[in-house]
């Protein structure tokens, strides 16, 4: 950087505080970043924090350009609206269907009467290794033999397995 452009730098900081402190004073704004919202982008809504801090330091003349416009020479600036995002929890899937406890109770049930293992494996809530071998052995001292415990045992165990596998290899 020549001599130049370093006083030239030092120059456009000066003024880029002096206008700011104008804008400050006009809106009747407590801080710098509250003359943001004055401020519109070409995206929509008003100018974030960071993007003035960014073009205070780096754009000093374009900022200055801008507050002038839309702040000092402005018979009366006006707020921005915000740009409108999108709400909270709207990545979540819109196909998914939610069902309460008992709804998926009853059609775990139906799957158990058709014989649909698929379908039961699906809607099976997923347990842990512990409350596999509990369920199993429960139903082993019933003398009760459930085919569907012992696959979803051996699941589980083979899970279990693939995973203490990886975790050692790494």
């Amino acid at each position: 950087m020549t001599i130049v452009q370093k006083e030239e730098e030092k120059l456009g900081k000066k003024e880029i505080e002096e206008v700011i402190s104008r804008a400050i004073k006009k809106v009747g704004a407590r801080k710098e970043n509250d003359i943001c919202k004055y401020l519109p982008m070409k995206t929509g809504g008003y100018m974030h924090h960071f993007t003035l801090k960014k073009m205070k330091n780096k754009q000093p003349g374009m900022l200055s350009e801008i507050i002038q416009e839309y702040v000092i020479k402005a018979e009366r600036p006006s707020v921005i609206p915000p740009k409108q995002r999108a709400p909270r929890g709207s990545r979540k899937r819109r196909d998914a269907l939610n069902f309460t406890g008992v709804q998926l109770e009853k059609m775990l049930n139906l799957a158990r009467m058709t014989g649909d293992k698929e379908i039961i494996n699906l809607l099976s809530p997923r347990k842990s290794l512990a409350a596999c071998k509990k369920e199993l052995l429960q139903s082993i001292r019933r003398e009760k033999i459930e085919v569907e415990l012992w696959n979803r045992y051996v699941e589980v165990i083979t899970a279990h397995n693939a995973l203490s596998a990886s975790t050692s290899a790494n």
